[in-house]
């Protein structure tokens, strides 16, 4: 694993949480991929050490993408929330229909917005997240 983390500009996690997984992802692991790369993380929080990801963000080295965090929900003060390079989705395990698809074109279309100096068309409410799944 190490090789691969190593050499791997992205790094997506679809393991089960066990003993043997929980942490898989931990400081020394992260330490091994290169700079400018993205973890992302769609299967189990609890796969990453989430304290040795936000130094990581913090020091800028990395990028993550995260639809599943330790603890979840993440508290309305995570630093994740904050950072420019952590993009933090609600979980989206279990879709039935072509609501991932709709997503992924809403997601795009609000990038699209923000890469041109537009407000986004769905802002968020930061006082919700605390009310959210």
């Amino acid at each position: 694993m190490d090789d691969l983390l190593r050499s791997s500009d992205i790094v997506t996690l679809h393991a089960p949480l066990t003993p043997e997984t929980r942490r898989l992802i931990g400081r020394r692991e992260l330490a091994l991929m290169p700079d400018g790369s993205f973890l992302v993380n769609t299967a189990r929080g609890a796969l990453v050490d989430h304290e040795a990801l936000v130094d990581e963000l913090r020091a800028g080295r990395l990028s993550a993408v995260l639809d599943v965090t330790e603890p979840e929900p993440l508290p309305a003060g995570s630093p994740l929330f904050d950072l420019p390079n952590a993009f933090v989705t609600p979980h989206l395990a279990g879709s039935q229909g072509n609501e991932v698809a709709r997503l992924g074109l809403t997601v795009t279309e609000e990038a699209e917005r923000l890469r041109g100096g537009e407000a986004p068309a769905y802002a968020i409410d930061p006082g919700a997240l605390e009310r959210t799944a």
